[in-house]
């Protein structure tokens, strides 16, 4: 089995975003400069030997070419040269996205589900409540303001099928699915037993950066459930302890270019 880091290029954004209260006002300082930080966007491509497994999907190409609303395009704007489109990264491995027959999406913001559209022949696994969630914001009203980090395009992507995901389970031998809520209603991470590198964890989203790992846990600026948010990370560090695993942050810029990318993988 080998793991690789398909680098699908940058967002940037208010530091708060990541670490919620991380420049904060005080008494001696009442109007601080907050931090513009760059923060990475990556795809994990698991080369099984029953399967070739996709988790996340990066950002469409055309964000900020309108695919995204105007709101989002000036909070988190996207950025990436030609050689970081997925289907380029794809190529790098000697893959074509339609060599994809698996999808696990850790959940539906705009910067994990935006080239769905590439795997439509694919499963495609995704945690229930973050779906419904998701499709409820979308259809609740056409004002795109009103839809948070989701995107319409990419909730209505038709695939081979979709799998709403619950609970834990084995995905491949080696291959865990965890469900780890708190930053939206449901999102998945993945547990990958390898046998060089040993155990790595993607929690995605539930963990952005060393600085909310800890300890202390410390919540982000989007969170959908604080109390679930930071249990979701003592889970992550309950499965780090059990299997001595690496823990690999999502939105963590220092950490992202630690870590090995395409054509090269961990094994």
């Amino acid at each position: 089995m080998k793991v690789y880091i398909l680098d699908n290029g940058w967002l940037e954004c208010d530091s708060n975003m990541m670490v919620a209260g991380k420049v904060t006002g005080t008494v001696n300082d009442k109007n601080p400069r907050t931090d513009w930080i760059k923060i990475p966007v990556y795809a994990v491509l698991i080369e099984h030997e029953d399967r070739r497994i996709l988790y996340d999907t990066g950002c469409h190409p055309d964000a900020m070419k309108g695919y995204w609303p105007d709101g989002l395009k000036v909070v988190f704007p996207y950025y990436f040269n030609e050689g970081q489109q997925l289907d380029k990264q794809l190529k790098l491995i000697g893959l074509k996205p339609e060599d994809i027959d698996t999808v696990v999406l850790s959940h539906m913001h705009l910067d994990h589900a935006g080239n769905i559209n590439m795997f439509k022949s694919a499963d495609v696994y995704v945690h229930k409540k973050d779906f419904e969630y998701g499709l409820t914001l979308v259809h609740i009203s056409q004002d795109r303001a009103r839809h948070g980090a989701y995107i319409k395009e990419d909730m209505e992507v038709p695939v081979k099928e979709y799998h709403l995901v619950e609970k834990d389970f084995s995905l491949a031998p080696g291959v865990e699915v965890i469900t780890l809520p708190g930053h939206t209603p449901g999102i998945l991470g993945l547990v990958i037993h390898l046998e060089k590198e040993g155990t790595l964890i993607f929690p995605q989203d539930a963990v952005y950066t060393r600085d909310n790992y800890g300890p202390p846990a410390r919540h982000s600026g989007i969170v959908y459930d604080s109390l679930a948010f930071l249990q979701s990370i003592e889970k992550v560090r309950c499965l780090e302890k059990e299997f001595n695993a690496r823990v690999m942050f999502s939105h963590d810029m220092e950490f992202f270019k630690s870590m090995k990318k395409a054509p090269e993988y961990y094994d």
